[in-house]
């Protein structure tokens, strides 16, 4: 239940005017132990994000100091991603049964102690082993805080906690590679690129002592054993789905990618049918979650969501690069443009503390669908050469990052709101699962949408026409994203159409 302590706040009613009643109360503040403890989750989520990502820029300097191969250098990224996505069902659950915050301390010192980990390696098999253990970790802590999030705080409080979230998503997506180049790039004490993975042990430190101070402790009302078989079933289906999506491309989709998609399409009706058996002895899934319209449109566009990130984020980067021409460090910089966006999108999310309902999330998706378009005129209309410069292109990116940057938070708050506490850590670990499935599906996409268009040429003609057709599907998948948000409640406190 929400904690008094953490200043939550009961969802309210329509209410007369003001001049009818005089001592009419404020909406109420968060706390001092609230804001700590929502600083302490949002670090968390923080670090989590950036792990993935902070790696890219340091890969040249990793693969020089331990002489790591592609195949290393690959599963650097991979065997984190994957390691994460097959835990977070699992990891949502363990916080419902055993204790949120408990899970949430449990899975920090595993990170943290695997962070150290990878800062001391001397080789890239005991590198890519702790970015293995460091995904472990991560799985557990994601889900432990949407969850507390979503137990934790109520009306206003709820909101803005959640629009805080989205901009700490925000932030992460392009902090992560900025800070990998600057930390390898600094070389502190001679460590070259271990700094990157280092500064998580101090950081990790101060999530565990205040976590343990300030997070209240927050468990299903009937906490029974964990499903092991529904764990193995489930985490098996997301390895057969998402290790071909991830690899295939490499591989050039060989026939066993398909046979392991098969397969795992396969396992995902046997743990189902599992679930549904077992749904009054503590199942790893309520499937009574999917009952909840709100929950289910929203998990939808989560996956959409999820699908046009990882669809256009690595095209656009090899678009910058090669159809441009500009260097890595431009290429940097547009990044930054777009998270500024994002960053100014959630903090407008943020500001409304939910009183527009999906109306907001909704508009996002709408400014982001007609920027896209007027950057697909830019790019389409300067095919003859690669003169689109960056200054130029600023305010579409500017105003896509700005729409996306209004989905994510207001997307997972009225997406668990009517979540029972009890299952918010196996509603949290499935939102979170969504996304990463998403992803790993778009990535698979760039093939078929990018790849299939270049050939895998440097040429600038070929990748620029190619990179026009992807903005065509992201396009698309923001129709389908804004479309799915129709099941969100129109209204603050409301519920879904």
């Amino acid at each position: 239940m929400p904690s008094p302590a953490l200043g939550a706040e009961p969802q309210h009613t329509a209410e007369p005017p003001a001049h009818d009643v005089p001592d009419r109360p404020r909406p109420s503040k968060m706390t001092r132990a609230a804001r700590i403890a929502l600083v302490v989750l949002l670090v968390a989520e923080l670090m989590d994000i950036l792990d993935q990502s902070v790696v890219l820029t340091a890969l040249p300097a990793i693969q020089d100091s331990t002489g790591a191969g592609p195949a290393a250098v690959q599963w650097l990224t991979a065997g984190y991603s994957l390691t994460v996505a097959v835990g977070l069902i699992t990891g949502g659950r363990l916080g419902d049964l055993y204790g949120r915050r408990r899970i949430l301390l449990i899975g920090t010192v595993v990170f943290t102690l695997a962070s150290l980990l990878c800062g001391i390696a001397t080789g890239p098999g005991v590198l890519i082993a702790a970015r293995v253990i460091q995904g472990a970790g991560v799985a557990v802590m994601i889900p432990q805080v949407l969850a507390t999030l979503h137990v934790t705080f109520e009306g206003e409080n709820r909101s803005r906690a959640f629009g805080l979230y989205g901009a700490v998503l925000s932030l992460a997506g392009v902090l992560g590679p900025v800070l990998g180049g600057v930390l390898t790039e600094a070389d502190l004490a001679g460590l070259s690129w271990r700094p990157i993975f280092l500064i998580n042990v101090p950081v990790g430190l101060a999530v565990l002592v205040l976590g343990r101070r300030f997070i209240p402790e927050s468990t299903a009302r009937r906490a029974d054993r964990l499903d092991l078989t529904g764990m193995l079933l489930s985490a098996s289906a997301v390895v057969l789905i998402i290790f071909p999506l991830t690899e295939g491309r490499t591989h050039h989709w060989p026939p066993w990618c398909f046979a392991m998609l098969a397969a795992g399409l396969l396992v995902l009706g046997v743990f189902v049918r599992q679930q549904r058996r077992g749904q009054d002895r503590a199942p790893l899934v309520a499937l009574s979650l999917f009952r909840i319209r709100q929950f289910s449109g929203g998990l939808a566009a989560q996956l959409t969501l999820g699908l046009l990130c990882g669809l256009f984020f690595m095209t656009w980067t090899l678009y910058l690069q090669r159809g441009l021409g500009m260097s890595p460090l431009m290429a940097a910089a547009a990044f930054v443009v777009l998270a500024l966006g994002e960053l100014a999108g959630a903090m407008t999310a943020m500001r409304t503390a939910g009183r527009l309902g999906r109306r907001l999330p909704q508009a996002g998706a709408l400014i982001a669908l007609v920027s896209t378009a007027a950057y697909g005129l830019q790019v389409a209309g300067r095919q003859a050469g690669p003169d689109l410069t960056l200054a130029a292109m600023a305010v579409p990116v500017l105003l896509i990052g700005f729409g996306l940057g209004m989905v994510g938070g207001p997307l997972a708050d009225m997406s668990l709101a009517e979540v029972p506490h009890e299952n918010a850590g196996s509603a949290s670990g499935l939102f979170n699962t969504a996304m990463h499935l998403g992803i790993a599906v778009g990535t698979a996409l760039t093939a078929l949408v990018y790849f299939s268009a270049t050939g895998g040429s440097p040429d600038g003609t070929a990748n620029r026409e190619a990179f026009t057709g992807v903005l065509r599907w992201v396009g698309g998948a923001l129709a389908v994203m804004w479309a799915l948000m129709c099941f969100l409640p129109g209204r603050a406190g409301g519920e879904a159409d």
